[in-house]
């Protein structure tokens, strides 16, 4: 663990937990306090890593019993799981949203490592760029057939 820094570790322990129950409740201070840390570097550790795109839900409740809930997906097959994944999608889709998508597809086996580089290089920043304000839509779209080839696949 020398070489990671707090947001993996945070991560790492969430994630350990969902590997014993199906979702986890955190409260923010709390978990702060056991990692000594400040309440915003969990906050930034949920919303980067515990998103739909890495294959999470989220749930919040603010206030003195506040509480912030972590459940993993579970799809019933990966026909839709792919389905999801293109309807989160959507028209526009980040550069970081889809790298985090191919790596959940990655993980799932859906596709090799080989495959999940070559998705990747196309939809990078520097391979995209020249589309400008565009970037984003054009990242989508090829995103999208990318993962309805490989649903017509799996």
């Amino acid at each position: 663990m020398q070489n990671q820094n707090m947001s993996d570790i945070i991560e790492a322990y969430i994630k350990q937990i969902l590997k014993q129950k199906e979702q986890v409740e955190i409260r923010r201070n709390e978990m702060a306090s056991h990692f000594n840390c400040v309440p915003s570097q969990i906050n930034y550790v949920i919303n980067t890593r515990f998103t739909e795109q890495h294959g999470y839900l989220v749930e919040s409740k603010r206030g003195g019993g506040g509480y912030i809930r972590i459940m993993k997906v579970t799809f019933m097959d990966e026909v839709e799981y792919l389905d999801e994944m293109i309807k989160m999608i959507g028209d526009s889709i980040s550069e970081r949203d889809a790298f985090a998508i191919v790596q959940n597809i990655f993980n799932k086996k859906l596709i090799s490592k080989r495959e999940g580089n070559i998705i990747l290089a196309i939809l990078d920043k520097g391979s995209l760029q020249v589309f400008g304000n565009d970037e984003d839509a054009v990242r989508a779209h090829l995103l999208t057939k990318q993962l309805q080839s490989i649903r017509y696949k799996a």
